[in-house]
């Protein structure tokens, strides 16, 4: 279910409507909506059992703490639900619109750079045994290629540190655009 309601102003104080029936909502449904910006359920289950939040910048407060705290398994389980970056989703979910959105600068790529994106994907799964995983909203299909070119350059321990916040970045992009 999407949140799609305007906020109200009470006061001096924003609420958001959206937020209201977040907090409001049974647990499993928060932490369905939340899976769909992470897919690690110890992770949504924390964010969610942390409602009610009194404001958005609290929720994210407590996603980006968890987000912080995941073990490296959790993070290879994020990152399975995530496609390769070129490769748009075709489901019909919010994860998959999502993933389009984000990955739009990709719509108008030549055939060369999507090639070049193919196989740098292909190098970078090789060498690290894991989806290249990139923020990717509002960058060019230019500098997409230039960070996977780049990061085939880091050693495994610096490149998990690097995936970790790229998801990070992309979960709390998702969680904001849950709550609005």
């Amino acid at each position: 279910m999407y949140f799609s309601r305007p906020q109200e102003v009470i006061g001096v104080a924003t609420v958001s409507a959206v937020l209201d029936e977040f907090n409001r909502r049974p647990a499993a449904e928060a932490e369905t909506e939340l899976l769909a910006c992470c897919a690690v359920p110890d992770w949504a289950r924390a964010v969610a059992a942390g409602r009610p939040y009194p404001d958005v910048a609290a929720v994210v407060a407590v996603a980006d703490a968890a987000l912080r705290r995941l073990h490296w398994s959790e993070v290879a389980r994020a990152l399975a639900a995530h496609p390769r970056i070129g490769e748009r989703p075709t489901g019909t979910g919010r994860e998959s619109a999502w993933s389009r959105r984000e990955q739009s600068a990709l719509d108008g790529a030549d055939r060369d750079t999507r090639a070049a994106l193919a196989r740098a994907n292909q190098e970078y799964e090789q060498r690290f045994g894991y989806l290249f995983l990139v923020f990717a909203d509002g960058r060019t299909d230019g500098e997409l290629l230039a960070a996977a070119r780049r990061r085939l350059g880091n050693d495994p321990g610096t490149e998990r540190e690097v995936v970790r916040d790229e998801l990070r970045q992309i979960a709390l992009l998702r969680l904001s655009r849950l709550l609005s």
